[in-house]
């Protein structure tokens, strides 16, 4: 299947308008829509690719650009010290009610749009897999998989470094892929046993998965990157979205 990426969408939010690039399969019909939630360094050619390879597996993928209140519509960073900065500082001064309210309009995007069937599911990476572990909280969402999910055992996402992600596990109806890192400093054991607990003591319908990978194996640029993880994490990601959204 061709792909293309024909349009964004400006949709307004609380806290402003926010660019949501949209991918889709290049055929007739309606797909089943995902949210891609990326890294902190926003839209960059990475995601883009990830999105394209989505799309080309029958998808209709919505990539929101997550700190819109704070830089021109298209801003993406450089993946070195300066965008690393600037993506990390972000992420703890936008607020936990703004990060919720944009993945509404996100999915609400994906909704209005005749080529998505109205079944959605997330999909993110890093601060995304976080994002998209906190989407899934809305009961519209019925898959997410989450790849290394930073901040959830910190509870130390957006301002005042206090997120509610653990408590509010309970509200995730939808089943949960969630794929970490052995080597990821980011996600230590002991955090990564915290989530697991949560997730098992609320009863969440979950799927639980560890490579022995560094903190973004998925991304195919640096000297992270592995093909073979990778491509396993996206085989497990479809699995899952072709049985609970198509």
């Amino acid at each position: 299947m061709t792909i293309c990426e024909a349009e964004y969408r400006d949709v307004e939010t609380p806290s402003g308008p926010m660019r949501c690039h949209l991918f889709r399969p290049n055929a007739e019909g309606a797909f089943p829509g995902l949210v891609l939630y990326s890294e902190i360094y926003q839209m960059t050619g990475p995601i883009a690719r990830i999105a394209n390879f989505l799309a080309g597996h029958g998808y209709v993928v919505c990539v929101p650009e997550i700190y819109h209140e704070y830089e021109e519509p298209g801003v993406a960073y450089h993946y070195d010290k300066e965008g690393t900065d600037r993506g990390n500082e972000l992420k703890t001064t936008k607020s936990i009610a703004a990060y919720d309210a944009d993945a509404s309009a996100a999915i609400s995007v994906l909704e209005s749009l005749s080529s998505c069937s109205g079944k959605v599911g997330t999909i993110g990476f890093c601060i995304g897999g976080h994002l998209a572990f906190r989407a899934a909280m809305d009961p519209r969402v019925r898959a997410a998989a989450c790849f290394y999910p930073t901040d959830i055992h910190k509870r130390s996402l957006g301002a005042g470094m206090n997120d509610d992600s653990l408590d509010r596990i309970p509200e995730i109806s939808g089943e949960l892929l969630m794929i970490f890192g052995r080597q990821d400093p980011h996600v230590p054991l002991e955090g990564r046993r915290l989530i697991k607990e949560a997730l098992e003591a609320a009863e969440r319908d979950f799927q639980w998965h560890e490579f022995n990978g560094a903190h973004a194996f998925v991304r195919d640029e640096g000297h992270r990157y592995d093909p073979v993880l990778a491509g396993q994490g996206f085989s497990l990601s479809l699995e899952m979205f072709a049985r609970k959204l198509r």
